[in-house]
């Protein structure tokens, strides 16, 4: 753990160098140079406090500011611990120096109080990935991510297993009575849900689509494709079912690490077949 180590910013890769020192500034007091801050500093803290004698305080102030230290020890450790999951996800090409102060302060202020491994694990995704590609992640998203609770990130996830690539991150959901998707806990009030949380579009009666696509288009299921070929030459139109991403949700997506759904393949290359989209001459495994 970075909190618990002396860690000498030359013996990390350039790249994350140069994130520590940017949230340094940014935030301020984060990290010392050459050295992360230690919980044991808010310990020492406390340790002056009971020294200075001449200060009359009630046991009401005392406990007061023990609980500030111990809160503030904690939102460090939480800030350290998404720091440090956040580097080994960045790339040699990253460009942290470009992210902006506001955007930094604004993170680490929503995120602070998290202390869920899993959910510390996608926020430090989100850190490196804003990295990577400064711009990559909106702050609409990052106070959306802070309102997400951790059962709500297991259903975006499981959502999000059912995305397929069409230009965009699509979910594919055709009927929500289906029972590939009821297993997988993916039904009306779920969609409705994540909707309210600012994820998703959800239309239940009407399909969104996917327009002006060429005569001939690809889509990929976790890397596996399906080549698509309309009767026009050019101006086709493609349904996408009841569910479309926000922006926020596009964002969330490429880093949430899903995993397909068995079946999920065939059961959309079967539709499209019966469509006549794509070949009939059998599934592709």
């Amino acid at each position: 753990m970075i909190k618990n180590t002396s860690v000498k910013l030359g013996d990390l890769a350039k790249p994350a160098t140069v994130l520590i020192k940017k949230i340094s500034d940014a935030v301020g007091g984060i990290f010392k140079p050459y050295q992360i801050i230690r919980v044991a500093k808010a310990e020492a803290e406390a340790e002056r406090i009971r020294a200075e004698s001449q200060i009359q305080v009630t046991d009401l102030h005392r406990r007061a500011m023990y609980r500030f230290l111990a809160e503030e020890a904690k939102r460090q450790s939480n800030i350290e611990d998404i720091t440090q999951k956040a580097l080994p996800n960045l790339k040699e090409d990253s460009s942290p120096q470009k992210v902006e102060d506001d955007w930094i302060t604004n993170f680490f202020d929503k995120c602070r109080i998290v202390s869920d491994d899993d959910m510390q694990k996608l926020w430090s995704r989100v850190l490196a990935g804003e990295a990577n590609s400064p711009g990559a992640f909106s702050r609409r998203t990052v106070n959306l991510l802070a309102d997400l609770d951790k059962n709500d990130a297991e259903l975006f996830m499981r959502l999000c297993s059912f995305g397929w690539v069409i230009g965009n991150i699509v979910p594919l959901v055709y009927d929500v009575q289906d029972a590939v998707y009821k297993r997988n806990g993916i039904n009306f009030n779920t969609l409705a849900h994540l909707e309210s949380l600012g994820f998703i579009q959800f239309n239940n009666i009407t399909d969104f689509q996917r327009l002006e696509l060429p005569k001939k288009f690809t889509a990929f299921y976790y890397g596996k494709p399906a080549e698509l070929t309309f009767s026009k030459d050019a101006g086709n139109k493609l349904e996408l079912g009841k569910v479309r991403l926000t922006r926020a949700g596009q964002e969330i997506a490429s880093i949430c690490e899903s995993k397909p759904v068995d079946g999920f393949y065939d059961f959309v290359y079967n539709r499209w077949a019966c469509q006549s989209l794509v070949s009939k001459r059998g599934i592709e495994q």
